[in-house]
């Protein structure tokens, strides 16, 4: 619920928090509050609700509740590849992997969804660079050494750190995020190149 970059049109001033809504129904006439996953009864969550500027009057159609998340060990079971260790031809990827987040699930997809039909093709498969955001998802959900293996959105912290001499050239933390996505961007793409360049390499010699 964070108000960055949403100032209020009148004032120009940022408010203490955000709501967000989401349409629910072609009519427009339905809409859920993002991310208000809650323990509280439903009586008490009708009157702090209320509370909130313009849902004074709101009707509820169903009220908040704790959703859970089931994931397996993933450091002890999958590969950077998102095959597991013990049958190579299975794979997981999305929440069940212990990556949080509508992007990082399709993401891990992507690389699970792509290394499956290399191995049907009998071809090497491949992992995300580490310095772009699936890599460092993937180094993450199959190494990380816990005792109690929880759930990531991806961080900059997830990303490899900047080599000691680009750490004291950029010592603002704003600049140094900056050369991160500016890295993994370029690795992304060269990355994306190799893949086709190999894709176009065996469909030549297939044919």
């Amino acid at each position: 619920m964070k108000p960055k970059g949403l100032p209020d049109p009148k004032t120009g001033f940022e408010p203490y928090a955000a709501v967000q809504l989401r349409q629910e129904n072609l009519m427009a006439d339905a809409y859920s509050l993002v991310g208000f996953q809650n323990h509280l009864r439903y009586g008490e969550q009708e009157r702090v609700l209320k509370l909130i500027p313009g849902l004074e009057n709101a009707d509820f159609l169903q009220f908040g509740q704790i959703h859970r998340n089931t994931f397996i060990n993933s450091p002890k079971i999958l590969d950077a590849t998102l095959q597991t260790r013990k049958n190579p031809k299975l794979f997981f990827a999305g929440q069940i992997t212990g990556v949080e987040g509508y992007i990082e699930s399709v993401g891990t997809g992507w690389l699970a969804g792509l290394n499956a039909a290399r191995i049907m093709r009998n071809e090497n498969l491949i992992a995300a660079p580490e310095t772009s955001a699936i890599g460092a998802l993937c180094r993450y959900v199959s190494n990380v050494e816990t005792k109690n293996f929880q759930p990531v959105n991806i961080t900059f912290g997830l990303l490899e750190s900047l080599p000691p001499e680009l750490r004291k050239k950029y010592r603002n933390k704003r600049e140094r995020h900056q050369v991160q996505v500016e890295m993994a961007l370029r690795e992304w793409d060269e990355f994306l190149l190799e893949i086709q360049r190999k894709n176009t390499k065996a469909q030549s010699i297939n044919v």
